[in-house]
């Protein structure tokens, strides 16, 4: 959890049964739930189960993390798991308006692939591509809610999980065919469509929530072998659109517009939506429009605000995976790419404005956000300020005469002041052995007057924004003398901000 207020994580929280998952976090509309999607079968809790007990043993598992909008906090007391069939669930996303209350997630692996290339099997790739379909999860997450406040769940591993067996029996979990391998599960501005694109599939396909909706009222479904119904595909789709090749993820304008990233094109897609949004292109509801060229392999693409009720409607942001040859050669290692796209320019055809290499991991689920909705600070509230509780910290000491090192047993406790261009006290002494806990607080209110504070032999190094407080604690195992010293250029006498802390054998 991050707070945007001062964008720094006051909150980790581990999922105790699953062990993996795939694009980060998904909300429902007010924020109610952050939904944790899946991503491959394990045992529930990870632990040890032979590959022959695949289909008996292995689960699929998406988690509901109950969110205080006031404490900006995960609740773990509140939240709950849905147990699923040992398909590989992919990415999410949250019904709105009309589809309020559902939660929708793609899959493959529908085969349960199990591999083994090295005994001879089919490779993972070959065995989790032999269906010409995988299912779109259908979950009621309203409906599973009230099962978990009932109190129809097992406790497993410190968390309520809704098992599958009930999920079926209360009608919490919905299957309907989707295109083959797919990498997206989109919900359109309005709410009243699914777009899901199939790697392995030129289309992407649109499912009507009113379709869906109706299809579970008539009843008298197949189900698949763990019980779950599966709705055919007629009932649910809308229409297809043939893109190209290697169709992945889908974001919208406020124009009635979709833009889809094909991978093996290497382009990003612009279509026209149908339904109710055919009114702002009458004539090529569901059609494809335009495929602009991004040099790349684009996976994850990101408009702006575009998967809210209201998109922004001016730019898409093209994440792409490899580096081709734009760039000089810095070696094996390669940057990945940031594509900016005009999609606002005069008759309606895009425009790549901008390259930017990006030094890190695969660029992946993101969002861009209107500035004018941020509120961040440029300063702390007050001196003294507990970046995790948000409060004044009972241990900030704001006046450098209060700055001081004492002993309880073999605990040593040191509380400093730090402000330009010295740290008070610049002699700190304990004893091999010692449980050192240092209090550090930054009294200025300056902007960005910002300073550090290192410890190498320690592995410690803060950064301290102006007012904050932090704390660090360490047992002082290594005898000798170190070097204290800030790690943020602060002013001309910056090399000088320094101390000493002596560590007596």
């Amino acid at each position: 959890m991050i707070d945007l207020r001062d964008f720094e994580t006051k909150q980790i929280v581990k999922n105790p049964n699953a062990i993996n998952d795939h694009g980060g976090a998904f909300v429902t509309p007010n924020t109610e739930y952050v939904i944790e999607g899946p991503q491959y079968s394990t045992p529930i809790g990870w632990e040890y189960a032979p590959i022959e007990d695949y289909a008996e043993k292995y689960r699929g598992l998406i988690t509901f993390w109950k969110f205080d909008r006031v404490k900006g906090r995960v609740d773990p007391s509140q939240s709950f798991q849905i147990e699923l069939p040992p398909y590989w669930q992919d990415l999410c996303d949250a019904g709105k308006g009309p589809s309020e209350g559902w939660f929708f997630c793609n899959s493959f692996n529908t085969e349960m692939a199990t591999g083994g290339i090295e005994e001879g099997n089919p490779p993972f790739e070959a065995g989790t591509a032999k269906n010409d379909t995988d299912f779109l999860h259908i979950i009621d997450w309203k409906k599973a809610e009230e099962v978990f406040k009932a109190g129809n769940t097992e406790n497993i591993n410190g968390i309520e999980m809704i098992r599958l067996p009930t999920a079926v029996e209360e009608g919490i979990l919905y299957f309907t065919p989707e295109p083959k391998s797919p990498h997206g599960a989109d919900v359109t501005p309005g709410g009243e469509f699914v777009v899901v694109g199939g790697k392995l599939d030129p289309h992407v396909t649109i499912y009507s929530i009113d379709k869906i909706e109706a299809a579970i009222a008539a009843g008298g479904f197949s189900t698949d072998p763990y019980g779950v119904p599966i709705i055919p595909l007629d009932n649910t789709m809308e229409a297809q659109v043939e893109l190209g090749l290697g169709p992945l993820h889908t974001v919208f304008d406020d124009k009635g517009y979709a833009y889809t990233s094909m991978f093996l094109d290497s382009a990003v897609a612009r279509w026209t939506l149908g339904g109710p949004y055919a009114g702002k292109n009458p004539d090529e509801p569901w059609k494809l429009v335009q495929k602009l060229p991004v040099h790349y392999n684009i996976g994850h693409i990101a408009s702006a605000e575009g998967d809210t009720v209201s998109p922004d409607g001016q730019y898409v942001v093209a994440l792409n995976k490899w580096s081709i040859d734009r760039f000089a050669n810095v070696g094996p290692l390669l940057p990945q790419n940031f594509q900016l796209v005009d999609i606002n320019k005069p008759g309606d055809q895009m425009q790549l404005l901008y390259d930017m290499p990006i030094g890190m991991a695969e660029p992946h689920y993101v969002q861009i956000i209107k500035a004018d909705k941020l509120q961040p600070f440029e300063v702390y509230p007050e001196v003294g300020w507990n970046t995790e509780t948000m409060s004044v910290d009972p241990n900030a000491v704001t006046d450098p005469s209060q700055a001081r090192v004492e002993r309880d047993g073999n605990t040593v406790e040191v509380w400093t002041v730090v402000v330009r261009s010295h740290f008070t006290p610049e002699h700190v002494s304990v004893k091999k052995g010692d449980h050192v806990i240092w209090h550090l607080t930054n009294i200025e209110t300056t902007r960005d007057a910002t300073h550090g504070f290192a410890v190498p032999a320690y592995n410690i190094n803060l950064s301290l924004e102006p007012g904050e407080t932090e704390t660090v604690e360490f047992d002082a195992n290594q005898a000798g003398t170190f070097t204290f010293y800030c790690t943020e250029f602060c002013s001309a006498l910056h090399l000088e901000m320094m101390g000493y802390f002596f560590v007596e054998p």
